[in-house]
């Protein structure tokens, strides 16, 4: 049985929620709330499998809350509001950044056309985010995790030049993602390719959201576009990402009747193929193993892989389990992946490789 607790300050809404969640035999309320300090207390003593969370609400709001949840006792929290539709990016990417795992839209009334579809969906999420086991966020750094000293044996010791870097994230990856790439330097020298698990509909508004605080310009791949040197490129939602011979991209569209999508592993593998042991391959925060097989392609080339640490990921399940394979090089805190990724800029000037 997955246990929900329901945080709204609208009593409607709660009952409304509560109707969805008790109308199927797997689903059960732990509790609910009415503001978000009610919803931290009921967090710690109830210990629910997942939250449902409003945002706008009297006192402790639903970021506010998140954060604090996320602090104190790590839950699931899905962001369920009318702020966090398709169009309304900077609501959508706060609440993942407060610690939230997934957005939803509040469902209409029954007997409005769309609301079996949102429904089933929110159902879905709710089912699908239960099964993550989320890390406590914001505590106190700690001391990255390496083999050896980045700059003595990653960079100064027999380091090819790199080509390419190319990142992999799902759940809780567009806070991380803006970090790293926020913190790289301006005269940044190599391309970047980022395949980031997200909804339909909400690409666009991701890279509109990272490029207001993002130096290097980003775009969403096009077939048969060449690939340029400073450049941060998103694969779209529904397509797997291979690079040709001739250093342009093709696009592939992903049939969604496939049992296992790994765009994450497709996209390695295609870097793994071409760039051999002048690429980059970064795998951070995410539920699943896409990524994982790609990755250890790529480290068998002579790439430099590199997988985010448990501490600072959300969801330590893609990172996880490439160590378990050994996939990875160096496992690394994002701020000593981007210090890495500025330090092969500096010292291997992708123009000098095309």
């Amino acid at each position: 049985m997955i246990t929900v607790l329901i945080v709204d300050d609208s009593l409607t809404t709660r009952e409304y929620l509560r109707h969805i969640i008790t109308s199927v035999p797997d689903l059960a309320i732990a509790g609910e709330a009415n503001n978000g300090k009610e919803a931290l207390a009921l967090a710690e003593s109830t210990k629910p499998d997942v939250i449902i969370m409003d945002i706008q609400m009297p006192g402790m709001n639903g970021y506010e809350a998140t954060r604090a949840i996320m602090e104190k006792c790590p839950t699931p929290i899905i962001i369920h509001s009318t702020l966090v539709a398709p169009g309304q990016t900077e609501n959508i990417f706060k609440a993942m950044k407060a610690g939230a795992v997934a957005v939803a839209q509040k469902p209409p009334g029954i007997g409005h056309p769309d609301a079996p579809l949102l429904i089933e969906k929110l159902l879905r999420t709710v089912r699908l985010m239960s099964e993550i086991k989320v890390i406590r966020l914001f505590k106190k750094k700690t001391k990255s995790l390496s083999p050896a000293p980045i700059e003595a044996q990653a960079v100064k010791q027999n380091t090819p030049s790199t080509g390419i870097i190319a990142i992999g994230a799902s759940t809780g990856g567009p806070p991380i993602i803006q970090g790293i790439l926020d913190n790289l330097e301006k005269n940044f020298s190599i391309p970047i390719i980022i395949v980031q698990h997200i909804a339909s509909g909400f690409l666009d508004g991701m890279v509109e959201w990272l490029s207001k605080t993002t130096p290097l310009p980003l775009k969403i791949i096009k077939t048969g576009e060449p690939i340029s040197g400073g450049q941060v490129y998103f694969a779209p939602e529904n397509d797997y990402v291979d690079i040709t011979a001739s250093r342009t991209f093709l696009l592939t569209k992903i049939n969604h009747k496939e049992n296992l999508k790994r765009p994450i592993s497709h996209l390695f593998s295609s870097v793994a193929n071409v760039y051999k042991n002048t690429g980059v391959g970064v795998l951070l925060t995410g539920m699943g193993n896409d990524g994982v097989s790609g990755l250890k392609e790529m480290k068998a080339q002579g790439a430099m892989t590199l997988v985010q640490d448990k501490d600072s990921a959300i969801v330590f399940g893609m990172p996880g389990e490439a160590i378990k394979v050994k996939a990875e090089t160096y496992v690394l805190t994002p701020e000593d992946i981007t210090a890495y990724l500025n330090k092969i800029s500096r010292n291997a000037p992708w123009d000098a490789l095309a």
